[in-house]
């Protein structure tokens, strides 16, 4: 009897801790946020899954500390194109402070909602193809084409040492892909969304220049105002693209989006900034989606025009991370 029970309490506890939900969770605790993401770790786990399903698995090194994992599931003929399923390890920030459980706990509440960072961006979908694959091969099938997932780093941050020297590495090239799948959004229902195509990111830096001078004076052009004035006409320009949206005239993906996402000014002093100085320098920085249907030379000119004059003596940089339309 109490051979019988230590059995079937063995079984039980390792059962639970080998469900999908159990495996999800696993992921979601390795800490991957920036500016310091965890890499080794998920990896290592993720070739344990890929062993335990019977996947190929390689490990590039095409920048240093920034690995790519590549999976293979080789198909019955692999002379034809490939199919590559795309997934990044990365995450963002977070604040544990404002979250109601710890962001890398992968909290499991009794409704059944999971609480964790890069739960929905985008590590759901990485154990959704592990998951889908393992049922397959479960059933027996075989692929006619060959099947590879990537699990990039650096996404967050613009893929610049990830996805973009991956694409343009000579081991890429051998895949022989034909079709690839990248991350969409999660769907709380049976239904799968596939979106054709995406907004492009921008990244807009706005700087402002003019004479520092005693907080006590008053003149024209002065750093804060020359930034001001432009933060004014970003948002009269956002807020023109909300409401389009809130009227249900359009979908957030089909306009331009502009968010502000850090400002920088001021002289800092020990209790925090020197409140009598009025800064020489002043500094914004906008995240913006732009829909394949805009043309990016208007926007671009209403940059220059508008957001980041040389007459207010203002300078400007676009970070642009992919093009618009190929």
């Amino acid at each position: 009897m109490p051979i019988l029970f230590f059995f079937l309490l063995f079984f039980s506890v390792h059962s639970q801790e080998d469900t999908p939900i159990a495996r999800f969770r696993r992921y979601l605790q390795f800490n991957t946020a920036h500016p310091n993401p965890n890499y080794a770790d998920p990896i290592s786990f993720l070739v344990s899954q890929a062993n335990s399903i019977g996947l190929q698995s390689q490990t590039l090194e095409l920048t240093p500390s920034k690995p790519v994992l590549l999976l293979t599931w080789p198909g019955s003929n692999p002379s034809l194109h490939s199919v590559l399923f795309n997934s990044h390890l990365d995450s963002v920030p977070a604040e544990p402070s404002k979250w109601s459980h710890p962001p890398f706990a992968a909290t499991l509440t009794p409704d059944g909602k999971i609480y964790a960072r890069g739960a929905q961006d985008d590590k759901c979908i990485a154990m959704q193809y592990l998951e889908a694959i393992r049922n397959l091969k479960a059933r027996g099938f075989i692929p006619l084409r060959t099947v590879h997932i990537s699990y990039v780093p650096d996404e967050e941050i613009g893929g610049f040492d990830g996805s973009a020297k991956f694409v343009t590495s000579r081991e890429f090239e051998d895949l022989n892909v034909g079709f690839v799948l990248d991350e969409g959004q999660a769907s709380t229902g049976d239904e799968f969304r596939v979106f054709y195509a995406d907004r492009s990111p921008w990244g807009l830096k706005i700087k402002a220049s003019g004479a520092p001078g005693h907080g006590s004076r008053m003149y024209d052009n002065g750093a804060m105002e020359n930034l001001m004035k432009s933060v004014e006409v970003i948002t009269k320009f956002r807020e023109s693209q909300f409401d389009v949206i809130k009227a249900g005239e359009a979908m957030n993906s089909e306009v331009v989006s502009v968010n502000p996402v850090y400002l920088k000014a001021g002289i800092p002093s020990p209790s925090g900034f020197v409140m009598n100085v009025q800064p020489s320098e002043a500094e914004a920085g906008f995240d913006l989606r732009l829909p394949p249907t805009v043309d990016p030379d208007l926007i671009k000119r209403r940059i220059a025009e508008e957001w980041g004059p040389a007459r207010r003596n203002m300078t400007y940089m676009i970070i642009e991370k992919g093009p618009i339309r190929d």
